[in-house]
């Protein structure tokens, strides 16, 4: 029987820990304890994982605790933002905070040097679920316009209406400050520190509308940007980022939530064939996105531990990555890591002595400026780094034990080569790292059957793109 390089056995199942090398291949990296981080103690890093250089640590500094907190008042400030509330009036109502975002963007736009700019994505919803008339849904979006790959999208996003315990009450006051003036909090505050800098890709900073209606703006923003051809290749929405307290009042304020679904909302029935005869059902490109996010986030940079759920959304629930995801994009949610029922969807009041309502002062603005620096971190990282390989096979021309893998060329002027990436089918992270040894393959002396292979690009400034999961072929 062929011997891997190691002695054993190129057939048996091979641990994590056992396959430390490959013949005739550069050294290869495997996962390393992590240095303590946010108070949280030790934990392993993946092999995958990416320090934040200067740059980004220059930028994540200027994410403003302060000016989240006036921006998530700011919001609540209006009274409701309820959908189905007024339009016309300038204090009260979610035109009149459409309005002021649409000014807010405009103001930090002009610090781009016209590389950003703003505009409001209208449409009349006709009568449907939760929207008995016609009813105009504007969504507010700053696109920050790459400097060398303008046609590789980011998105990032927060809903600006709000609710009260009736989802149809678009009268009483539902100040929205958790759900979700934290999660356009985000987006605003990085469309402000972003504006002054010149990424590589396009970054898109939006605050939707009719989220608590049915994800109306969302999916009007999916669905333009699905008709354009626009090659969005991550979508992330934030959405009840404002508190790291429970409802049972234990904290946790160095986690955040990040749901990332498994098998695609939108693969075809040739795709899941695929999927059942090779496996991947923790490997769409979402989760790919997820792993990436903690890659490049889970460090003292952020403070913060990205804790990845394995779901689309929260148990039964829905918010504004399902659009993207319905339209084939990789997109996943931001959540606080326990929530407090008390202060969300709920009419504002005082009962047996217990406030109610979605105020401001259960939000912890400190935790939401965090939050930003996560999404920071994953926006900007995906916006210099390469984009994902594309084409990426396992030939399976021929009976091998070994991997040969393939893929198309990329297009960056700053690309420098491709690493491959395995790990036991068991293992949630990626565990080994080695560069591949040929511009669009390479050859890994393990078995396809007993692992999880993918391929990342990596451009001269040593930033790498999410992982690519290979398909059968060729």
């Amino acid at each position: 029987m062929p011997q891997h390089p190691t002695g054993m056995p190129r057939r048996a199942v091979l641990s994590a820990t056992v396959a430390t090398a490959v013949a005739g291949a550069p050294a290869v990296a495997q996962a390393a304890p992590a240095a303590a981080s946010s108070g949280r103690g030790k934990e392993e890093r993946a092999a995958t994982a990416q320090a934040p250089g200067r740059e980004l640590r220059e930028l994540l500094k200027e994410v403003d605790r302060d000016r989240i907190e006036a921006t998530v008042r700011r919001l609540a400030a209006f009274g409701t933002r309820h959908t189905l509330s007024t339009q016309d009036d300038p204090e009260r109502g979610i035109g009149a905070a459409r309005d002021w975002i649409y000014e807010e963007l405009k103001r930090y736009a002009a610090a781009s040097g016209g590389r950003m700019t703003v505009e409001l994505q209208s449409y009349v919803q006709q009568p449907a679920s939760r929207i008995p008339v016609a009813t105009r849904i504007t969504n507010v979006v700053a696109t920050l316009r790459g400097s060398v790959d303008p046609d590789r999208t980011y998105v990032v996003s927060g809903h600006y209406d709000s609710r009260a315990s009736d989802v149809m009450d678009a009268v009483s006051d539902a100040p929205g400050a958790d759900d979700d003036a934290s999660g356009v909090a985000v987006a605003m505050e990085l469309a402000r520190v972003m504006a002054r800098r010149r990424p590589a890709a396009t970054i898109v900073f939006a605050a939707v509308a009719g989220e608590e209606q049915g994800l109306y703006g969302a999916a009007h923003l999916a669905e333009r940007f699905k008709a354009a051809g626009t090659n969005v290749l991550a979508m992330f929405t934030n959405d009840i980022v404002g508190s790291p307290k429970a409802d049972d009042g234990t904290r946790d304020p160095y986690s955040v939530r990040l749901f990332a679904e498994g098998v695609p909302t939108a693969e075809t029935p040739q795709q899941a064939d695929v999927r059942r005869s090779v496996g991947g059902e923790n490997d769409s490109p979402t989760r790919q996105l997820a792993r990436f996010v903690r890659d490049v986030a889970n460090n003292d940079a952020t403070g913060m531990n990205v804790r990845v759920i394995y779901r689309r959304d929260r148990y039964l629930r829905g918010g504004d990555h399902i659009p993207f995801l319905e339209r084939g994009y990789a997109a996943a949610r931001f959540t606080e890591p326990a929530e407090d029922y008390a202060h969300q969807h709920q009419d504002v009041r005082v009962e047996d002595g217990r406030q109610y309502g979605d105020l401001p002062e259960f939000c912890d603005f400190g935790y939401i400026a965090r939050v930003a620096r996560v999404n920071g971190a994953a926006l900007w990282t995906l916006a210099q780094a390469p984009a994902t390989p594309r084409g990426v096979n396992i030939v399976t021309s021929s009976l091998t034990n070994a991997t040969e893998l393939v893929w198309d060329a990329g297009t960056e002027t700053d690309l420098t080569g491709y690493e491959v990436v395995w790990r036991e089918t068991t293992a949630p992270e990626w565990t080994h790292v080695t560069e591949a040894d040929g511009a669009t393959s390479h050859t890994v002396d393990l078995s396809k059957d007993n692992l999880f292979f993918g391929v990342r690009a990596v451009n001269r400034a040593g930033h790498r793109s999410p992982v690519a999961f290979p398909v059968p072929g060729r």
